[in-house]
């Protein structure tokens, strides 16, 4: 069993390159991570089956199979084979899984699957951005290095560079005045100078090429967050009002009253009524949205 003042160094040693406890370290879910319950009780060398880690971590059996299916090669040291449906877990599968679980509300499984570099078949991404592994500070510092690349090319006066009404992006092309007249002041050199100059204009236009992808690359990536996180609201909604529904035919039933004892009390009636669909939502929202959410994204 693990002492709880070896805890933390135990996790760490484990976690500590983990690009998921990169997110979750300096916040308080780190310190959740290092005080978990069950490490009190762990044994380094064991496995565990499902049901005792579900245990652990209070959800059902069910619930914690959803969250081992798309991460499995993750959870288990990228295994070649995937486990079978005895599935046994280590401590640090457990730690692994324990992060995920942390981090569910937050990013979902789309966005795990993006901080790890997973790809929709459950595949580990060869050449994966280094931002998946570093958060959101790093991406947003890869978008002000493109920024100032683009800056510099501009202030070349290389580039001709403007809106374009068929894709909504920006649309690079060479200023061919201005080549023009470079290649001009240059005739008079040798034929090795103009050679030399039409090289790095050809590599000048691959890199515009490849900042021109990256770029298109970051406006894809943003429309469909903004479009899963639309999606996401609306079912939220939709569950919020099938609830009210519910609550209102349920008080309705349990508090019928008379005419007069609803006139005279009615502001009171309205009063627990309110309090009464509150507490409904309340009660059963969170377990409403996680099977809405697993049948739209058919994990």
């Amino acid at each position: 069993m693990l002492k709880l003042n070896d805890a933390k160094e135990t996790v760490l040693e484990i976690v500590q390159h983990d690009p998921l406890f990169v997110v979750i370290q300096n916040t308080p879910l780190e310190e959740i991570l290092y005080n978990d319950a069950y490490l009190a009780h762990i044994e380094e060398s064991n496995h565990y089956s499902i049901a005792e880690v579900a245990g652990w971590f209070e959800i059902t059996d069910a619930m914690l199979r959803y969250y081992i299916k798309p991460f499995e090669q993750y959870i288990f040291d990228n295994a070649s084979n995937s486990p079978n449906t005895n599935i046994r877990l280590n401590l640090p599968a457990i730690l692994r899984l324990r992060m995920i679980l942390l981090l569910k509300d937050e990013h979902r499984v789309r966005g795990l699957k993006l901080l790890l570099g997973i790809d929709d078949n459950g595949q580990f991404i060869n050449h994966q951005i280094t931002a998946t592994t570093m958060g959101t500070d790093d991406l947003a510092n890869k978008v002000d290095v493109l920024g100032n690349v683009l800056q510099q090319m501009i202030q070349t006066g290389l580039f001709n560079i403007f809106p374009s009404e068929e894709h909504g992006a920006l649309q690079v092309t060479l200023n061919q005045d201005f080549l023009a007249q470079k290649i001009q002041l240059v005739s008079s050199e040798s034929d090795l100078q103009v050679e030399e100059l039409q090289k790095e204009t050809a590599e000048l236009k691959q890199e515009n090429e490849n900042l021109q992808k990256q770029i298109l690359e970051l406006q894809e990536r943003n429309v469909k967050d903004i479009v899963q996180k639309l999606r996401e609201r609306q079912i939220e909604n939709e569950i919020v009002s099938t609830l009210r529904t519910e609550a209102l035919q349920k008080f309705s039933t349990e508090n019928k009253a008379g005419f007069f004892s609803k006139m005279f009390r009615s502001s009171h009636i309205e009063m627990e009524k309110e309090q009464f669909v509150l507490s409904y939502i309340s009660k059963h929202l969170e377990e409403r949205l996680e099977v809405a959410l697993i049948n739209y994204y058919g994990e």
